[in-house]
């Protein structure tokens, strides 16, 4: 049960997140039909699984690996994952970090510079935490840096 995976969101039909998932919860991801997994946690964060790329791909599934410094969030972290998004637009994806907090900021920022309306991105967003002031730093520079304006709130 998906559900049963720390802080596991349905954000649509071909996208979902949550926090570190177990072996035996990537198995249950690839029964649902994900074909790629996005991890943004380091391979250091809480709970991680020591080989998480092969676990992924003994199940037929892509892993991408893009580890974003929680108290150091970088642009081209962003840039690197909004590329991955594009790239598998068709594709059934499962983005995970360690609690589903970098995720939750990345998928609002994604989500909202796919015109997703605020009060329906923001709302996986803060169903998950509040973003500490580095984060809202980050999240209002990279809206500011994709032409938003710039007096949107987070």
């Amino acid at each position: 049960m998906l559900e049963a995976i720390y802080n596991y969101r349905f954000i649509s039909e071909t996208l979902a997140t949550a926090g570190q998932p177990t072996e035996a919860q990537f198995a249950e991801l690839c029964q649902a039909g994900f074909k790629v997994i996005v991890n943004l946690a380091l391979p250091t964060s809480d709970n991680a699984l020591p080989d998480e790329r092969s676990v992924v791909q003994n199940q037929g599934m892509m892993y991408v690996l893009i580890p974003v410094v929680w108290d150091k969030p970088e642009f081209s972290d962003f840039a690197r994952f909004q590329q991955v998004m594009a790239d598998h637009s068709e594709d059934k994806v499962f983005v995970h970090c360690a609690a589903n907090m970098r995720v939750s900021a990345f998928v609002y920022l994604y989500r909202r510079l796919s015109g997703v309306p605020q009060s329906v991105a923001e709302h996986s967003l803060y169903s998950i935490w509040t973003p500490n002031p580095i984060w809202q730093t980050f999240i209002q520079r990279v809206l500011e840096q994709n032409f938003l304006d710039r007096s949107l709130p987070l």
